[in-house]
This record gives C-alpha cells, structure tokens and sequence, in this order.
C-alpha cells in the first residue's frame, strides 16, 4: 500500500464476546490508531446485546456507530417471497450485514482511502478467514489482531474480566449473540427465547405463517420441517426437550472432568473459567464454535 493513501481504521462489533474483547484489546494496545467502531443493526437483536454495547462505549471512551439498511427485515422478507433465511440461504446475513457495510466504507475507498478491518477470530481459530474483500475493494485489508498475537478462547474472556465487561448477560440461557429468531437456535435456545422474551418469541412465530405462503410453495420452520415454534406450547414437548440437553450437558461434563484428570491428575484442584451450557454449547453438540452460524451476526 501507498505511504501517502489515506488510512482508515474500522472494527465491527456484533454484540459478542470476540468481537467487544478485540475493541478493548485495540483500545489498550494501539492507543494511537483512530479506530471508529461499528454495528451494523438489524434491528431485530437482542435486547441484552444494546445493552452490552452500551457497556463497551463507556469502557471505550467513545461512541459505537450504529449502520443499518434502512429498509429491515420485514421489506427484504417480501423481496424473498416471504422465504425466511435459512443455512443455504443467509439473505438476511447479505442483506442487513454485509451490504450495509459495504456500502458504509465504498465512500472512503472512491475517496482514496486504505481502510483496515480489524475482526476477532482468534488464534485457536485457524479455519476461519472473515470478510473476503471483493475485486472493487483493492484497498480494504482485513487484519486479525488476536490471531496474529496468539490470543485464544480464555485471552478474550481475561480481557473482558479486566475492564469490567464480563461477558453479555444473554449468555445466561443463549450460545451466541445474533437476531431474536436467528435459525442457528437449538431447540434448548427457542424454549429458553420464550420464557426470556415472549414477544420476540411471539414474532418469529408469525413470521413462520407468513412464509407458509411463500411463492415457491416451500414450508420452513425456524427449527427445521414440520416443526413449527408453536410446539413449543405443549408442556410435554418443552419437558421433553429441556431433558434431552441436559443429557447432553451431563455427558459433556464427564468428558471434561476426564480431560481434567488426563491432564492434570486425579486430584487436581481446577478453576472452571467458562460457562459450560452456553461457552460451551456448540461443543457439547460436537460442532465448532459457532455451529455454524454467521462470523458477522456473533463474533
């Protein structure tokens, strides 16, 4: 790059621990980079997750930008023909995350700018490569700081314990940060989504009957076929369900008590730093971290 382009530093946040963690590490570490920060808004997230950026603007000193569509989710619904997204299709994803971004920083590049994106994938995360720069973005580098510096898993949960953030309250009953009726839920995080907000449980339900008259003739629920979230008001079925995770946690658990004792003895005292149901809930599901999910919407 040009010593005499123009730089400008960017860092997005989603609301999740990597990503707020990369915001205090930066803050700390390179005082002198001008970064702005930024969400881009849905407008459909948690309320835990406003909250939580809230948190990190006083901790940081300075405003997050808020960047959004304009248009939300309901207009880009009907441009899909009331097909909700899916794992094959993440329109939501490219509509309200990607392109909104895009568009944000296409001023500053027509501009001269060399814009740095700094993103917080990890170093115990080699498979992932964040945001791929298109041929019109020359002059957009993405930069990985904790992957660069080995900073790991347990790395940004001590950065968050150090400035006071901790992690963000929805990881008391949810995995990851994202929409209200993101379909990476598990079925344990749609019953735990109704009783820690009915309403936002309330519109993912009617947003599945809008799109049980979508063009293609396709029915989708948000928990896969022939399972739409109003199961999920029968007792039994939300009993049933709570059962078979905590089955799984169990067996969880005894694999890592035995870890544990591979690695450190049988009576090694250990200060379990993480959050086994929600931390750990892709692993006990035997899938990376993320399960899957987009790296913009929780990272």
């Amino acid at each position: 790059m040009s010593d005499q382009r123009k730089v400008k530093h960017v860092l997005g946040l989603s609301g999740g621990k990597d990503s707020a963690a990369l915001a205090v590490y930066m803050a700390r570490n390179y005082p002198e980079l001008d970064i702005e920060y930024f969400f881009t808004d849905t407008g459909k997230e948690l309320p835990e997750v406003y909250e939580y950026l809230e948190q990190l603007e006083i901790v940081l000193g300075k405003p997050i930008l808020h960047i959004n569509d304009k248009k939300g989710f309901d207009y880009w619904l009907e441009q899909h023909n009331n097909f909700l997204p899916a794992g094959q299709q993440r329109w939501c994803t490219i509509r309200m995350k990607l392109e909104p971004f895009e568009k944000w920083i296409r001023p500053f590049l027509n501009d001269g700018y060399e814009v740095i994106s700094y993103v917080g994938i990890r170093a115990d995360e080699p498979w992932r490569d964040g945001y791929r720069p298109n041929e019109n973005q020359k002059y957009l580098t993405i930069k990985m700081p904790f992957a660069e510096d080995g900073i790991k898993k347990q790395g940004v949960l001590d950065i968050l314990d150090s400035a006071g953030l901790g992690l963000p309250k929805y990881y008391d009953w949810r995995s990851r940060s994202g929409c209200t009726f993101c379909f990476f839920q598990r079925k344990i995080e749609w019953v735990r989504l109704r009783e820690e907000h009915p309403e936002a449980f309330e519109e993912a339900k009617a947003y599945e009957k809008r799109a049980e008259t979508s063009a293609n003739g396709e029915t989708f629920f948000w928990m896969g076929p022939n399972e739409p979230l109003e199961t999920l008001e029968d007792p039994e079925r939300i009993k049933q369900i709570k059962e078979n995770h905590e089955k799984v946690k169990a067996r969880f658990e005894k694999k890592k008590q035995r870890e544990r004792k591979r690695r450190l003895g049988m009576h090694a005292m250990v200060d379990e730093s993480m959050l086994i149901d929600t931390l750990d809930m892709d692993a006990m599901y035997d899938l990376e971290e993320g399960g899957g999910a987009c790296i913009t919407c929780y990272k």
